[in-house]
């Protein structure tokens, strides 16, 4: 159930040169390059800032689904929304994931990997708190009421906009490509997959230890609960992010070219009405431009 037929259709894909990608006549997801990193930041940071600001204006919720990664958008968002008084006492928050530890238990707040901890300190804690989201509108996934989060997305009418990036292997939140030879997942069913506990991937475990800590595998925690691509796919909109560089070249191309599957689970974004991947010049770049 790949998402390309042979190796020959995915090595075409990857010589195509960056410039041509946004208007390619068999892209299925529409696609927009800014030229570094720091461009994509600020692009997630403004359009989270225009969201709020226009729901604000007519008394609207503002619902959204929010990663821990990437980042680097929270410190710009932060300061415009303290530098403007910008109220986030109309947002609500729907957290995507968090790692658990080897026996599928929360980690402690304060734990390096804690993206609960990490989101308590840098976000909320850094906002004003004349203009803070009230923690009755946060919302985290809990391993002990996996049902909860979807729960609370419906009693608020749904979700605005899912902010987020691709995996690597193209997961969004922690919806790993199902890799048991044993129990088999078809496509409908991942569609539909909604909240639960999960072993990670090697290749994940690899890349986030290579981003994160050295290369040593054994200091990323082996387990997190993520939501599904049904809570995914709910969102109104879709936005997601990579500045990743040579890591997400060939996981673009395949999102933007190749067939629905969940060995790349952000293949199913093709099937969203409203979906905008924002990258930077680096991830755009063919892979293989000399193969």
């Amino acid at each position: 159930m790949q998402a390309y037929e042979t190796k020959q259709e995915l090595f075409e894909w990857c010589k195509i040169p960056a410039e041509d990608l946004p208007n390619h006549p068999r892209a299925k997801v529409k696609l927009r390059i800014v030229a570094f990193p720091r461009l994509v930041y600020e692009e997630m940071a403004a359009t989270m800032i225009e969201e709020v600001k226009e729901n604000n204006l007519s008394g609207a919720r503002t619902r959204w689904i929010l990663p821990c990664g990437p980042r680097g958008q929270y410190p710009i968002f932060i300061e415009q929304v303290n530098r403007e008084h910008i109220s986030l006492k109309n947002v609500h928050v729907f957290h995507m994931d968090d790692h658990l530890d080897w026996q599928g238990r929360p980690l402690p707040l304060e734990h390096p990997f804690s993206y609960r901890g990490w989101m308590e300190r840098n976000f909320y804690g850094a906002i004003d708190p004349a203009l803070q989201i009230p923690l009755e509108q946060r919302h985290f996934p809990n391993v002990s009421a996996l049902d909860d989060i979807a729960e609370r997305m419906r009693e608020v009418g749904g979700v605005d906009t899912l902010y987020g990036g691709i995996g690597y292997r193209g997961h969004i939140a922690f919806n790993e490509p199902p890799r048991s030879p044993w129990h088999r997942i078809g496509k409908e069913e991942f569609r539909k997959s909604t909240t639960r506990i999960l072993n990670l991937n090697d290749d994940t475990l690899i890349a986030l230890s290579q981003r994160s800590a050295g290369g040593c595998p054994d200091a990323i925690p082996p387990m997190a609960v993520t939501i599904g691509m049904r809570e995914v796919l709910s969102a109104r909109r879709i936005r997601l992010y990579s500045e990743t560089g040579v890591w997400k070249q060939t996981v673009i191309r395949l999102v933007l070219f190749g067939e629905v599957s969940p060995e790349i689970p952000a293949t199913y974004v093709q099937e969203h009405p409203d979906c905008l991947i924002t990258v930077d010049s680096a991830t755009a770049a063919s892979p293989l431009v000399d193969a």
